[in-house]
């Protein structure tokens, strides 16, 4: 049977596209087989023991991963903690609740929160919200939360304003409107017969959104979340600017702390040596974490997809 010959223009269109395909691969390991070169003193000298040693002591070349990665980590929890709330209501409003007129105004107002750059938020946290926060705020949180059994000591501590729990609640402002916005189009993509039957049945806008537009918008709201946490976790100046940058465990999420990026943005432009090694380890450390999240949100995506189809 004589083999079709496709035109030259489709080979060379295939061959390009299949080309950058491949080239976001190339960049990936370029990037980890760099990371992996530059933290090889670190790697040789501690091996995985850097992950969990709290030490960071340049003076006398003593060096751990396990306060940044804890940071990090708390830093991004409670961002997403306040904002997937707070996303969720602005997109159910946007889409369900709010007049025509009002939709634009709004939607706007929150895209343009997305635009103003980190430091901003980092000096508008540092010298206006910081102050409010500790004479205001934080005593009474403080005074009302530390005393419950069991979970009391995540809210003690002194009011120092800066901690954990600010970096997070800035981290919260600055990816709400990435979240939101991803909610907010997806939403819209519902068929308008799917929730028009929901209400024609009695249902209230709550059911509507909760048993009818989340479930047929689940892939792209956990998008929406992913990428919001993709970007708590890589935040460096206003997470600097509010985070206390002190290399110890925190005592309570209003302690002051450190993160991966803010302790690469302290220190990574005077470092030599193993204190270097130890900064692109840690490096590493956020390339894997993020690696590491973005697999298991796959996985559980794919995971309900398959519980649905059984269920059908």
């Amino acid at each position: 049977m004589k083999k079709i010959q496709r035109p030259i223009h489709d080979v060379v269109f295939r061959s390009v596209t299949r080309t950058f395909a491949f080239l976001v691969f190339s960049l990936l390991a370029a990037i980890m087989a760099s990371l992996l070169y530059g933290s090889q003193e670190t790697l040789s000298k501690y091996g995985l023991s850097f992950l969990w040693t709290n030490e960071w002591d340049p003076i006398q070349s003593e060096f751990g991963a396990l306060v940044p990665v804890v940071g990090t980590l708390l830093t991004s929890f409670v961002a997403l903690a306040i904002a997937i709330p707070v996303s969720f209501g602005i997109a159910m409003f946007l889409t369900e609740l709010a007049p025509a007129w009002l939709r634009r105004p709004i939607g706007t107002a929150v895209e343009l929160l997305a635009a103003i750059p980190s430091i901003i938020y980092g000096m508008w946290g540092l010298f206006i919200f910081v102050p409010f926060f500790q004479e205001y705020i934080q005593p009474g949180l403080i005074a009302v939360l530390s005393p419950i059994p069991f979970i009391g000591w995540m809210f003690s501590g002194a009011p120092f304003g800066i901690g954990i729990f600010t970096a997070g609640l800035i981290l919260s402002i600055m990816i709400t409107p990435f979240i939101a916005s991803v909610m907010r189009d997806v939403f819209e993509l519902v068929p308008p017969l799917l929730k028009e039957s929901a209400y024609g049945l009695g249902g209230t806008t709550w059911e509507v959104m909760w048993k009818v537009v989340l479930p047929y918008t689940r892939s792209g709201v956990i998008g929406g979340i992913m990428l919001g946490l993709g970007r708590a976790l890589g935040e460096t100046m206003a997470v600097t600017f509010v985070i206390g940058n002190a290399f110890r465990m925190p005592g309570s999420i209003f302690a002051p702390g450190n993160s991966i990026a803010s302790a690469l943005a302290n220190e990574f432009n005077e470092a030599a040596g193993l204190q270097k090694s130890a900064l692109i380890e840690l490096g590493l450390i956020l390339f894997l974490i993020t690696t590491v999240v973005l697999a298991l949100a796959k996985m559980m995506l794919m995971r309900m997809n398959q519980a649905e189809g059984t269920k059908s």
